[in-house]
């Protein structure tokens, strides 16, 4: 196995949600991955603060920013990579397969022009086997649907980047029901990363902090393999399905997804201002049941 990145994760307690800097210790030059712009639902307001911490350990550490990267579109908070591409002068890029999702919702908000857009809000659509660069670092993009159908997998090295596929030995895995989920593909695109050398490190795009332990997320392929809770003692597809679809059904809708995927499908952008120099989000009533407001609102 080629030798591995440096890897700094950002956990945003708010959403759960990990975002990266991957940096080729050879060159340092770096990518940034799933970086999370701030959104307050009550008042509409957005904030950089995340992303711009994120921006701020790339310029501590002489970094340069090659690629800023969705792994898919987010249904529980919105996108910094915009934003970051544009601070740091650096192209972004998702997988090509966001296409179909841009379809589903531009049906679900009556917003046609979500898929009509869809190559002008990355500078790189990755493909299934696509490689490029970081630094000295091959990058591989492996197409790994289920929780979304546009969610790709970066392999860098010995680190692979698996956003909501697996998430912590104790958490278990990605929920499937969101429109293009799947829970069959779900369990397949996790054995094809499974597949990979048991000494992978395998880096999460959530953690939640069950039982109220501190954030983490990296575990090796060894260790998911031995003590993912959904998966362990040889659970198979027909097992795996019935569990991942029964537990989905009880699960509230994130909170943010409303408005997280009008701005995430347009590659973290935010709707064009009216004519009053205002953007607005559309809010489709009666598409989905009610939600559960005592309960945490999450994408597992």
């Amino acid at each position: 196995m080629s030798r591995g990145p440096i890897v700094h994760g950002f956990h945003d307690k708010g959403t759960g949600s990990v975002a990266y800097i991957v940096a080729d210790p050879g060159t340092a030059r770096c990518a940034i991955i799933d970086p999370v712009l701030g959104f307050d639902s009550a008042s509409g307001a957005t904030d950089t603060r995340f992303a711009d911490e994120i921006a701020d350990h790339v310029r501590a550490h002489g970094l340069t920013v090659e690629w800023v990267l969705d792994s898919h579109p987010h249904a529980d908070h919105l996108s910094a990579v915009a934003y970051l591409g544009n601070r740091l002068g650096a192209p972004t890029g998702i997988g090509e397969c966001v296409a179909a999702v841009q379809e589903i919702w531009a049906d679900i908000y009556h917003l046609p022009e979500l898929q009509a857009e869809d190559r002008r809000h990355w500078d790189r659509l990755f493909a299934e086997g696509d490689r490029f660069q970081i630094g000295g670092l091959e990058v591989e993009v492996i197409f790994s649907p289920g929780h979304t159908a546009a969610s790709v997998t970066y392999l860098v090295g010995d680190a692979a980047f698996i956003h909501d596929t697996l998430f912590m030995p104790d958490a278990g895995t990605a929920r499937a029901d969101f429109p293009g989920g799947d829970a069959r593909a779900l369990y397949r695109s996790i054995q094809r990363i499974l597949a990979l050398p048991p000494e992978t490190r395998l880096f999460t795009g959530h953690d939640y902090c069950p039982g109220g332990r501190a954030a983490r997320w990296e575990a090796t392929v060894a260790e998911q393999r031995a003590r993912n809770v959904h998966l362990r003692d040889g659970v198979g597809e027909e097992e795996f399905v019935r569990l991942r679809e029964e537990r989905d059904r009880t699960l509230p809708l994130p909170r943010l997804m409303l408005a997280a995927l009008q701005i995430n499908l347009r590659g973290g952008r935010l709707p064009e201002p009216e004519a009053n120099g205002t953007s607005y989000l559309k809010l489709p009533l009666n598409r989905f049941g009610p939600t559960t407001a005592e309960r945490p609102l999450n994408a597992d």
